[in-house]
């Protein structure tokens, strides 16, 4: 996924819509918030089986919210210049040292210590 074509994308639909002016961090953190509760909504009254298996009316508004935030966090991140891909990598490393796989796997356990 060539993340500069979609920041591009998004950034000529936002400046077409003079947009700008209201996409500040907040803005943009508060708006990515609202789209993830969205998709919460989805999945709220599921049973663990059943949010396995979406009905094809859920899934297509799945599909539309995980865009959403995908649009709203990206572009966040052009607007705090966080290169999301570099931003991502440091982070897996992190998660790699704190969550070790010999203490980790099978377990679900958030902080897990040595």
């Amino acid at each position: 996924m060539d993340l500069n074509h979609y920041k591009d994308k998004i950034q000529k639909f936002a400046d077409e819509r003079n947009w700008e002016q209201f996409h500040t961090p907040k803005n943009l953190a508060m708006a990515l918030s609202g789209e993830v509760g969205e998709l919460t909504e989805i999945f709220q009254w599921l049973s663990e089986e059943e949010s396995k298996n979406l009905s094809d009316k859920d899934l297509q508004s799945a599909k539309e919210e995980i865009a959403d935030i995908f649009i709203y966090l990206l572009r966040l991140s052009t607007k705090l210049n966080i290169d999301l891909e570099e931003a991502v990598n440091e982070k897996l490393e992190i998660n790699a040292t704190k969550y070790p796989v010999d203490l980790a796997k099978d377990n679900a356990v958030k902080y897990n210590k040595r």
